[in-house]
C-alpha cells in the first residue's frame, strides 16, 4: 500500500509561483514513476509531468518550461515548482505513483489563479 499527500496549493496571482509537494509513505520505492496531474473543474484530469527514481522527465507541452518536476528519493517526496502561473493553471493538482499494474493516487492540493 502506498499513500501520497499533496501540499502547497493555494491562492496566487497570475505571474506568481507555488511549489508543490508530494509525500509518499507505505511501499513506495524509486522503481514508481511518479507524477503530477491535474483536473479543472467541469474538465477531464490531465497530465502535466512525470519523473522517474533516475530522473527522467516527461512533461505536457503547456508546461512551456513554466513548471520544474523534482525528486527527493531519501525523502520519498516529489516536488512541481510552478512559475508563471496563469488563471487557466487554476485545477486541483493530484500526486499518482505507478509501478507495473499499480497506480496510487492523492487527494489533490487547489491551486487557484486569480487576481
Amino acid at each position: 500500500q502506498v499513500q501520497l499527500v499533496e501540499s502547497g496549493g493555494g491562492l496566487v496571482q497570475p505571474g506568481g509561483s507555488l511549489r508543490l509537494s508530494c509525500a509518499a509513505s507505505g511501499n513506495i520505492h524509486s522503481n514508481y514513476i511518479m507524477g503530477w496531474y491535474r483536473q479543472a473543474p467541469g474538465k477531464q484530469r490531465e497530465f502535466v509531468a512525470s519523473i522517474t527514481g533516475s530522473g527522467v522527465i516527461s512533461s505536457a507541452d503547456f508546461v512551456e518550461g513554466r513548471f520544474t518536476i523534482s525528486r527527493d528519493n531519501a525523502k520519498n517526496t516529489m516536488y512541481l515548482q510552478m512559475n508563471s502561473l496563469k488563471p487557466e493553471d487554476t485545477a486541483v493538482y493530484l500526486c499518482n505513483a505507478e509501478y507495473t499494474f499499480y497506480s496510487h493516487w492523492g487527494q489533490g492540493t487547489q491551486v487557484t489563479v486569480s487576481s
